[in-house]
C-alpha cells in the first residue's frame, strides 16, 4: 500500500482545554476509513489539521508529493448566485485539464448527479441539492484523498444512497465523520475513533462497521478486566503498606514504588472506563389502555398547488412506531404536524382518544429561545424539575444530559446543535405522553447518543410518529413506514427496506420508459449514422488495446516492477471502460434505428 499522508505524535488544544493528544495515523491509497468519536472528541478538528487548514500544537504531517487533498466541511459553501456549471467549472480553476475536457466533465457529473438544470442558480436549491452540489465539486477534481465532514448532513435517503454509490468504488482515498451507521458500514474498510476511554485517545479496526463494534467491545472489556485486576492487587499492597515498619524492611523499598506506580496506573484506568458516560434518555408514558389512540381516514393536503398525499389513512395503538419516509418537501413533516394536531388537513379527519397527550420533537428547534440560558431552558420556573414524580435538581438533570454544571449559565446560542437536541429531548422526558412525534431527532447526535435514543424509543409504551434519515435507526424501531414519491402518492409498506425496494423498482421502470420513448421518437442523424458504421471496428481496435495491457500484466517482469505494474493496471482498467462505453453507445445507436424503423 503506497502512503498518502501520515502524521505522527500529533495533538491540538484550544487554551487550557485538549483536543486530542499523540495522534499517529497514515492513509493510504485504498483507504476507505470512518472517523467516528463522541461529541467533543476532536473529529473535525483532526480532519482539518490533516488538510492543512489549521496547524497542529505539536507533532508532524507528511504528504506524499503530487497528492491532491480536498476538504469538504460540514457547511457548504457556494456562491449563491452562481449556477450549477459555473460552481462546476470554477472548481476546475486549477485543473491541468483542456477547457474541452472541462466542460465533459461537468457535463459527465451534472448528469451523474441527478440535476435537472444546469443552469439553476445555487441560491435557489434546497439543502439536499446544495450538499450533492458541494460533494461533486470536490469529486470533480479528482482528488487522492478527499476528507469529508458530516457528508450526509441535509441529503435526504435517495441523497444518502446515491452518496453511497459514488464512495463504494472510489478511485480515490477518503476519509469520513459521520454518525449514519448504515453510511459506515456500507462504505468504509477501516474505522477509527477518537474518544479519551482508550489508552492512546483512539482506537482503529481494519473491517467494517459491524466488526469493528465487536473488537471495541471486547477492548472495553478488557479494559474494565483489568481495572478489577489492579483494583485487587492495589488492595493486598495497600494492607502491606499500612502495616507497621517492622513489616516493611529497606530490602523492600522497590515494592513501596511499585505499590504507588500500581496506584497510578488503577487511577488512570478507572478514569478512562468512566469517561463517556451515556446520556440519560427515558421517554415518560402514560400507560393508558385505550387500544386505538388515533385513527386517521383519507387524509389529503396539497402545498403551493402541488398535492402532497391524498387518500391516506392509518391507525395508531400502543407498542406502535411509524417512520415517515421520502425525499426532502414530499410531505413527512405536513403529515406528522397534522396527526398531532397542529394543522388541519384538505380532505379527511384525524380522531384521537379522549384526554390524548401529545409530545413532538421540532426540528427546526423553533421551541428553544436563543436567549435564554441552558439553566432557564432545563428548568425555567426553579431548581429542580419533576421526573417520574420525583423532584430532580436542575444540576443533577444537566448532568443526566451530559452537561457539566458550568454551563448552566450560558446562553442556548453558543451551545452546539447536539447539545440543543439534548435540551429538547430533555424537556420531552419531563412530559407524560401517549404518542411521541419526532422529526428528526438525531440531526448532530453521537454514536453514543444514538443508541440510547434508540432504546428510549422502543421501551416507550405508547405510539411514536418518526421521521428520521437514520436508517439504522428505521431498520430498528419501525413496524410500518410510509413512503412518499414526491408525485402526490403516499403508500403504506411494512419496513424500509419494502419501500426502498418499491421505489426502485418505480426508478428502473421510469427510466426505461423515458429511454425508449426518446429513442423511438427521432431517427439517426448523418453524424450518428457515421458513427454507427465505425462501430465495430472501434469496438475491435479497443478490444485489442484491452489484450494488450492484460498481456503486459501478467509478464513477470512488469509483477516484479510495483510502479510499473500500478501504471500497467490503470491503463488496462480504462481500456476496459472504453470497450464497455463502446458497446453501451452501439446498444444506443443500434435502439434508435431499430426504433425509428419500427415506427
Amino acid at each position: 500500500m503506497i502512503p498518502l499522508l501520515s502524521c505522527q505524535a500529533v495533538s491540538k488544544s484550544y487554551g487550557a482545554s485538549p483536543i486530542f493528544c499523540d495522534i499517529s495515523l497514515t492513509l493510504n491509497e485504498s483507504d476507505r476509513l470512518g472517523l467516528i468519536g463522541p461529541n467533543g472528541s476532536g473529529k473535525s478538528t483532526l480532519l482539518k489539521t490533516l488538510s492543512g487548514i489549521i496547524e497542529p500544537d505539536q507533532g508532524e504531517i507528511s504528504i506524499t508529493r503530487d497528492t491532491r487533498i480536498i476538504y469538504l466541511p460540514q457547511e457548504d459553501r457556494l456562491e449563491e448566485e452562481k449556477n450549477i456549471e459555473q460552481v462546476l467549472m470554477g472548481s476546475l480553476d486549477n485543473s491541468d485539464m483542456e477547457e474541452k475536457e472541462k466542460f465533459s466533465a461537468v457535463k459527465r457529473w451534472i448528469a451523474r448527479t441527478q440535476f435537472k438544470a444546469p443552469e439553476v442558480k445555487v441560491g435557489s436549491l434546497s439543502g439536499g441539492w446544495k450538499k450533492r452540489l458541494s460533494i461533486v465539486s470536490s469529486l470533480i477534481a479528482e482528488p487522492n484523498l478527499l476528507l469529508l465532514d458530516e457528508p450526509t448532513n441535509h441529503l435526504d435517503i435517495e441523497g444518502i444512497c446515491w452518496l453511497e454509490d459514488l464512495l463504494k468504488q472510489p478511485d480515490f482515498a477518503f476519509v469520513l465523520v459521520t454518525h449514519d451507521r448504515y453510511f459506515l458500514e456500507n462504505v468504509t474498510s477501516r474505522i477509527v475513533e477518537l474518544n479519551r476511554k482508550f489508552p492512546k485517545g483512539i482506537i482503529a479496526v481494519n473491517g467494517t462497521y459491524s466488526e469493528y463494534v465487536i473488537h471495541r467491545e471486547a477492548e472495553l472489556d478488557n479494559q474494565l478486566q483489568l481495572e478489577t485486576v489492579l483494583a485487587n492487587k492495589l488492595k493486598r499492597e495497600t494492607e502491606w503498606l499500612q502495616r507497621g515498619p517492622k513489616a516493611r524492611t529497606s530490602k523492600a523499598r522497590f515494592r513501596i514504588e511499585e505499590a504507588y506506580r500500581l496506584r497510578e496506573e488503577h487511577a488512570l484506568v478507572r478514569k478512562r472506563n468512566l469517561e463517556g458516560k451515556s446520556v440519560g434518555f427515558d421517554f415518560v408514558g402514560t400507560h393508558r389502555k385505550t387500544k386505538r389512540l388515533l385513527v386517521a381516514e383519507n387524509l389529503g393536503k396539497a402545498r403551493g398547488g402541488s398535492i402532497l398525499f391524498n387518500g391516506l389513512s392509518l391507525v395508531l395503538t400502543p407498542g406502535s412506531c411509524l417512520g415517515l419516509l421520502g425525499r426532502n418537501g414530499t410531505g413527512k413533516s405536513t403529515l406528522l404536524s397534522i396527526l398531532a394536531g397542529e394543522m388541519e388537513p384538505d380532505s379527511g379527519e384525524v380522531r384521537w382518544a379522549g384526554d390524548i397527550k401529545n409530545v413532538v420533537f421540532d426540528q427546526s428547534r423553533e421551541q428553544l429561545d436563543q436567549t435564554l440560558t441552558l439553566k432557564e431552558a432545563l428548568s425555567r420556573k426553579s431548581d429542580s424539575v419533576v421526573y417520574k414524580g420525583r423532584s430532580v435538581h436542575v444540576v443533577s438533570w444537566a448532568k443526566r444530559m451530559l452537561f457539566e454544571p458550568e454551563k448552566l449559565e450560558l446562553p442556548i446560542s453558543q451551545l452546539s446543535g447536539g447539545e440543543q437536541a439534548r435540551i429538547l429531548i430533555a424537556n420531552l422526558m419531563l412530559k407524560p405522553a401517549d404518542i411521541l412525534f419526532l422529526d428528526e431527532p438525531t440531526n448532530d447526535l453521537d454514536i453514543p447518543s444514538l443508541e440510547v435514543l434508540e432504546n428510549a424509543i422502543r421501551e416507550f409504551p405508547g405510539a411514536v410518529v418518526l421521521v428520521t434519515h437514520d436508517r439504522f435507526l428505521l431498520d430498528a424501531l419501525t413496524t410500518s413506514v410510509i413512503g412518499f414519491d414526491g408525485e402526490g402518492k403516499a403508500e403504506q409498506f411494512a419496513d424500509y427496506n419494502q419501500w426502498l425496494t418499491n421505489l426502485q423498482s418505480k426508478k428502473k421502470k421510469s427510466i426505461e420508459k423515458n429511454y425508449k420513448t426518446k429513442i423511438t421518437t427521432r431517427k439517426l442523424t448523418y453524424k450518428e449514422q457515421l458513427e454507427l458504421g465505425k462501430m465495430e471496428g472501434l469496438i475491435l481496435k479497443a478490444e485489442e488495446e484491452v489484450e494488450k495491457f492484460q498481456t503486459r500484466a501478467q509478464d513477470p517482469e512488469t509483477i516484479a516492477d510495483p510502479p510499473r505494474l500500478q501504471e500497467c493496471c490503470l491503463l488496462l482498467q480504462q481500456a476496459q471502460d472504453k470497450v464497455e462505453a463502446l458497446y453501451e453507445r452501439w446498444e444506443e445507436l443500434e435502439e434508435i434505428r431499430s426504433g425509428s424503423s419500427g415506427s
